[in-house]
């Protein structure tokens, strides 16, 4: 599982530029998959045939992580930058930043800043002026956080990215614990849901499942200050109740806990007060679905030290390959 995690996680893969990861993961998913396409959304749709193909399910979990891009080069070489997701901007500052093309430089606040906002950052690359800066970077270039996994104790790791490389590292393990789904099954690697789940409102579009579960990371309320909820650094698998885009299927939610129970996987219950997941997409595509999500707990969410708890991706995969083996029925 860890080794999933930072082989994902060191992949180049702000929103919209996508398709370095989906390559990574499509190979990984190719001795488990029955077909692997991709859509016109970038979106990585790996099949499964069920025994059972009169009903379809999907897994989702997106590819994109919140990044930066290039708005213009001040005339001294300091590139000026955009936020592409819900970037912390103070988080995020004095930290190592890597353009798609491999250029490095640093992130930085405006000399005297009083406002901490993304229109106060700049990127320093070393360059001279703005015609030295154009030789590596140019308007439009998408950029990222640079930042390794760390090991702490307890089998905990942190890490940029872990919304939601982690997603979907979890639902590829699964992928090999599956010998055959109840039903004809699509594990979907989504694009742009950092930016409004845009990627998986087309591929549930186009696969109308009758069940749909996402997998993505919820804050934790174990840390000092937090209050609001009882999601908690190795609590389990976290089935989610409701967020705010989607009030889950009774019917997911109660299975979920069922089989949970039924093979003594370890799980709570989240209820997020705020943010959403593929999840809402899945729920509202063509008639709709059942739909539901399994949460991994993960700490400091959208900031460049996700802090998540390996038991809790080993409880998800092993909930992912249960609902999948053993449906709803």
């Amino acid at each position: 599982m860890y080794n999933t995690i930072k082989k994902y996680i060191s992949c180049f893969s702000v929103t919209g530029s996508e398709k370095y990861l989906a390559d990574v993961i499509a190979e990984d998913m190719a001795p488990y998959a029955d077909s692997i396409t991709t859509d016109p959304m970038g979106n990585l749709i790996c099949f499964k045939k069920g025994k059972d193909s009169s009903k379809r399910m999907m897994f989702a979990a997106h590819m994109d992580e919140i990044g930066f891009v290039v708005t213009y080069i001040e005339k001294n070489g300091y590139i000026r930058v955009s936020n592409v997701g819900g970037i912390n901007a103070v988080a995020s500052s004095s930290h190592e930043v890597e353009f798609i093309n491999g250029t490095k430089g640093v992130l930085i606040f405006e000399s005297g800043a009083t406002e901490y906002n993304v229109k106060k950052l700049y990127v320093d690359i070393g360059a001279k002026d703005r015609k030295d800066a154009e030789k590596k970077v140019h308007v439009g270039d998408y950029l990222a956080l640079t930042q390794n996994i760390v090991r702490l104790g307890n089998r905990r790791i942190a890490g940029k990215a872990m919304d939601d490389r982690l997603g979907c590292a979890v639902i590829a393990e699964a992928a090999k614990l599956i010998k055959t789904p109840a039903y004809d099954t699509y594990f979907v690697f989504t694009t742009q849901e950092e930016v409004g789940l845009r990627g998986s409102k087309a591929a549930a579009n186009a696969i109308l499942p009758l069940y749909g579960i996402a997998c993505d990371v919820t804050p934790t309320y174990d840390t000092i200050g937090s209050q609001g909820g009882e999601v908690a650094l190795g609590g389990g698998a976290a089935i989610k109740v409701k967020d705010s885009s989607v009030i889950c299927s009774k019917k997911v939610v109660d299975r979920l806990a069922e089989l949970a129970e039924k093979n003594k996987i370890k799980y709570q219950y989240e209820v997020l007060l705020a943010g959403g997941t593929d999840t809402a997409s899945m729920q509202v595509a063509g008639a709709g679905c059942y739909a539901g999500c399994i949460s991994v707990p993960c700490r400091y969410v959208h900031q460049p030290v996700e802090t998540i708890d390996l038991k809790d991706c080993e409880a998800s995969v092993k909930l992912f390959a249960a609902i999948a083996e053993e449906g709803f029925e």
